[in-house]
């Protein structure tokens, strides 16, 4: 009976997972990717509906802070730095905060991203860039609460908000000249010691060419400054090329030049790591 009571249990369990009602939310989520540039721009906001109602002014109040969309924060993200209004605005993750206004939106981006709609206490402090846009009449309404990205150039693009028959732009630009400037400087300039190491790690751990590793790592060595120690792990890793190689004698050596300098590191792991491959390429 009690086997019984437990089947029953478990079918109206099921049961009710099953039986869960889905609807469709009144202010539904959207997402926004919009490359700019160099620059990866996220929009992540709730899109109320107007369904006959008066927005501006009404449902959504004239001179008072607005959570800009529905449900949590509407939020901003932007993979390199920005300026805005003249202002540099940090990667990042914002809230976007408005004030609307009848003729004028105050713009905010603010740093915490956690919060509810409006922050339970507004702080000032976490105002990364707050500014004023004028606001257009359409001549179309928009249904539908709207963020979006538009007028892209290389350089810049507009974040736009549109509900009802108004919309607000606020225009950003991204360092795409800067940004490109860099890599192709630091691709023409050739591959770094860390590139070689890389490198040379991939070919050992692999089972790859050792030849190739041992070629690698000795470039990613070579690179090393002046006046500069050679990164202990780089030569640890050229020890083992060495020993699997069949250069015992090579890879004691570079092995004593690795634990010298995890000891004058105090890394604890490699002294000991090299004092076993030492230990143990001896008795060969």
């Amino acid at each position: 009976m009690k086997k019984i009571f437990i089947v029953l249990a478990m079918m109206i369990a099921n049961f009710a997972i099953e039986a869960q009602v889905k609807t469709p939310q009144p202010s539904p989520k959207a997402v926004v990717e919009q490359v700019v540039g160099l620059t990866d721009v996220t929009i992540e906001y709730s899109r109320p509906s107007a369904k006959g109602r008066v927005v501006f002014g009404d449902l959504v109040p004239f001179g008072k802070l607005w959570r800009t969309g529905a449900n949590s924060n509407s939020t901003i993200s932007f993979s390199e730095d920005v300026v805005i209004n003249g202002t540099t605005l940090k990667k990042g993750k914002y809230a976007i905060y408005t004030t609307p206004k009848a003729d004028m939106w105050e713009v905010i981006f603010y740093t915490a991203t956690d919060n509810w709609g409006l922050p339970e206490n507004y702080d000032v402090n976490k105002v990364a860039v707050s500014l004023n846009v004028d606001s257009v009449m359409l001549n179309n309404n928009v249904e539908s609460f709207t963020m979006g990205i538009n007028n892209l150039t290389n350089d810049s693009a507009t974040l736009d908000i549109s509900w009802e028959k108004t919309m607000v732009s606020v225009k950003f630009e991204v360092p795409t000249q800067k940004a490109a400037i860099a890599s192709i400087t630091k691709t023409l300039a050739g591959p770094t010691a860390g590139d070689y190491f890389s490198s040379a790690q991939y070919f050992f751990q692999s089972n790859g060419d050792l030849n190739k590793a041992l070629e690698y790592v000795n470039k990613a060595v070579g690179m090393t400054k002046a006046g500069e120690d050679i990164p202990f792990w780089y030569l640890r890793l050229k020890s083992l090329i060495q020993g699997k190689l069949g250069d015992k004698k090579g890879a004691i050596e570079t092995a004593k030049l690795s634990l010298a300098g995890a000891e004058k590191e105090k890394n604890a792991d490699y002294v000991k790591m090299n004092n076993d491959s030492i230990k143990e390429w001896s008795k060969k």
